[in-house]
């Protein structure tokens, strides 16, 4: 039986310098997706339950999140970032190989939207702790996040000659190969080997749903 907990969706965002109009468009795609990339990742800390899509409503703007708020820069999510980061950095300092502490500052800074600093310490988290398919995943999106859907595809099939069957890497390959390269039947293949290997899937429904979309859209090519 599958053993996969609630988790975070990962976050959905630019690299530094795109516009802003950019920005909420990756926004809304992410909140319109639901669980899309990551849906089944665990961080490195519990999270709340993923977001999901809610009608829009006249007290949502341009710029503003529901309930009025402003959407944060890129600026300011890496001051955020850089500020809970700190004293996971300075145990890093006496423990330059803690693969876990690593890994915890990928995922603080995943979570702020700073894909290249989170691809950094996966990295160097890789670098102790190579056969982490786990890791692999978590940098695999933010290889996605950054535009790179080749690499981020490449990071997951080595997660799962690690790991054949995890489940984290298996979902997040079908929806890169759905959503980023346009590759349905290739998606319908992974999700499919995904529900054989874990036929108690707790979210089973979704992985169907799913694939009955990607079904429809090679259906439409014909």
């Amino acid at each position: 039986m599958a053993t996969n907990s609630a988790a975070e969706s990962l976050p959905v965002g630019p690299a530094s310098g795109v516009q802003a109009s950019r920005v909420y468009q990756i926004c809304a795609v992410a909140l319109v997706l639901g669980l899309a990339l990551g849906y089944f990742v665990v961080g490195a800390r519990k999270a709340p339950a993923p977001v999901r899509a809610s009608a829009p409503t006249a007290a949502t703007k341009p710029g503003m999140l529901p309930g009025g708020h402003p959407v944060p820069t890129m600026e300011q999510m890496k001051a955020m970032a850089d500020v809970k980061a700190a004293p996971l950095l300075e145990k890093l300092k006496n423990d330059p190989k803690n693969a876990k502490l690593l890994v915890q500052v990928a995922a603080l800074y995943n979570s702020t939207h700073q894909f290249k600093d989170a691809a950094n310490y996966y990295n160097k988290a890789l670098q102790v702790d190579p056969k982490n398919a786990s890791t692999r995943t978590g940098l695999a999106s933010t290889l996605f996040y950054q535009g790179d859907a080749d690499a981020a595809i490449a990071e997951l099939e080595k997660a799962l000659k690690y790991s054949p069957n995890d489940v984290n890497a298996l979902f997040n390959l079908g929806m890169i190969k759905f959503k980023g390269k346009d590759d349905a039947p290739g998606a319908i293949a992974v999700w499919q080997q995904l529900l054989k290997t874990h036929p108690d899937l707790d979210r089973k429904a979704i992985v169907e749903q799913m694939i009955n979309e990607a079904k429809q859209k090679v259906a439409g090519k014909k």
